[in-house]
């Protein structure tokens, strides 16, 4: 019998033959179309020829051009919102399905949540459209009962519109991700906190949430990557002020023919939506971990709390005096390289402990 047949019959060879189409498929429409996109974005293109001549200059203007600059930011900013708002309002609709309703009904709340799912993405981006406009249903409503005296137009064709309109999409994709974590709870240990004298609030605080964690991380992960990215949201409903990077590279590709400069913009918001969530959970494991340190309960949330904010401001400060003091482009580069470099080691010096992240 040949090497290779003998290798096909053994458990590795039989693995590798039941892995091979998934990992040929996932090649092909994944690390082949990647590839390509980072190729792309060191050419150059010249009206409708692409000029095959290695260069970086796409990556140079792309880091020193302010409008490039402020729109990853605005993306950013506008994901950041989205995944805070998204994420609050889904723990509580999933704590309520996890402990209080009866099990033979879990399914039909699942069921309902799905609901949205039924309908097209952009259908559901038109009608938010519609319900936000000048003349729609929140400013006839409110003008009818008295609240305001002319239609609110900060509600509509603005970052506000797009927030509001992706958190709407998007909480189903952060409720049952939670709601499978509070699902795996082992509720005896909810009884032995409350047997050994804790309150409600702070089994919640040191029991419920601790153990539900990865569930609300795989919420934060699933609602702000894709948000980065989104395209439509931002175009029917953003308006010039909720314009994120993809419209940009949707503009440098379609509209300016400048593909190489488009892919630019693509790999460059890859790897800072990377950095961000790198430096995001390794963060919160430190400041989780500052929490435990400090006591658990609601005094270590608050010195928790008040770490994340001095951190959070000083970061802000850091990175508006950088660019000015390094230069545009240098600074930036630096000043991410040392926030990624310090996130990876925090970490992996620190430990999951009982947060489990």
């Amino acid at each position: 019998m040949s090497l290779v047949a003998k290798a096909m019959r053994s458990e590795v060879g039989k693995g590798l033959t039941l892995i091979s189409p998934t990992l040929v498929y996932a090649l092909l429409l994944l690390a082949a179309p990647l590839v390509s996109i980072v190729l792309l974005s060191f050419w150059t293109q010249n009206f409708l020829t692409i000029e095959r001549v290695f260069t970086t200059g796409n990556y140079a203007e792309a880091l020193t051009d302010p409008l490039y600059r402020e729109l990853m930011l605005r993306s950013l900013r506008i994901s950041g919102m989205v995944t805070l708002l998204t994420v609050a309002l889904a723990f509580p609709v999933a704590y309520y399905i996890s402990f209080h309703v009866r099990p033979d009904r879990k399914s039909l709340w699942l069921f309902l949540i799905t609901i949205p799912f039924w309908t097209s993405y952009l259908i559901r981006v038109f009608l938010w459209r519609v319900i936000l406009a000048y003349d729609g249903p929140v400013n006839s409503g409110l003008m009818a009962v008295g609240l305001i005296d002319e239609p609110l137009s900060w509600i509509l064709y603005n970052a506000n519109a797009v927030v509001i309109t992706l958190a709407h999409a998007f909480a189903p994709f952060a409720i049952l991700p939670i709601f499978v974590s509070l699902e795996k709870i082992d509720r005896s240990l909810l009884e032995a906190s409350r047997d050994l004298g804790e309150s409600k609030a702070m089994t919640f605080l040191r029991v419920t949430l601790p153990l539900a964690m990865p569930g609300v991380l795989a919420a934060v992960l699933i609602v702000f990557i894709p948000t980065v990215g989104d395209y439509v949201t931002p175009r029917l409903v953003g308006g010039s002020g909720g314009t994120m990077i993809a419209n940009m590279i949707y503009a440098q590709i379609f509209d300016l023919n400048d593909r190489p400069m488009g892919a630019t913009l693509a790999v460059l918001a890859m790897m800072i939506v990377a950095m961000v969530l790198l430096w995001g959970i390794s963060r919160l494991r430190f400041w989780l971990w500052l929490a435990d340190r400090a006591g658990g309960g609601v005094k270590g949330m608050a010195v928790a709390l008040a770490a994340a904010l001095a951190e959070i401001v000083a970061l802000r400060a850091l990175f508006v005096l950088g660019p000015a003091l390094l230069g545009a482009g240098a600074g930036v580069i630096v000043l991410l390289a040392l926030a990624t470099a310090g996130s990876i080691l925090i970490f992996l010096r620190l430990p999951k402990g009982r947060w489990g992240i």
